[in-house]
């Protein structure tokens, strides 16, 4: 097994920020219904500024642990530094090929993100 893979496993066993964010500015849900993935972002904003993010779902692996790589990589971002985040950038986390089928997987948190931060100037 390839270090990406490792890292995809690890991220899916044990999550980072996996929990209900109670003061949460934003939250905002997303579901893959092609195969039943499902995820609510919550973003705590201050200051314009992402200073913490978090999720609960369930899914497949690859979805659950780009969750759980994205809410690391927001934190102490302002608004428009996790608007410029992009599709190649959630693969590029990832670090594994993705097929077409697992795609939808993968941008499930990224979707949610973008689709949490139109309501944000």
């Amino acid at each position: 097994m390839n270090i990406y893979a490792e890292n995809i496993l690890d991220h899916y066993k044990n999550p980072r920020n996996k929990k209900k964010l109670g003061d949460a500015t934003l939250s905002q849900p997303g579901v893959n219904p092609l195969c039943g993935d499902h995820l609510v972002m919550y973003l705590k904003i201050e200051n314009n500024k992402i200073v913490e993010a978090a999720f609960e779902g369930k899914g497949c692996a690859i979805s659950q642990a780009a969750a759980s790589m994205l809410t690391e990589t927001l934190e102490n971002k302002t608004i428009q530094e996790a608007k410029k985040i992009s599709k190649d950038d959630i693969l590029e986390m990832l670090g594994i090929e993705i097929g077409p089928t697992r795609l939808k997987c993968a941008l499930l948190a990224w979707d949610t993100l973008q689709e949490s931060l139109k309501s944000v100037s």
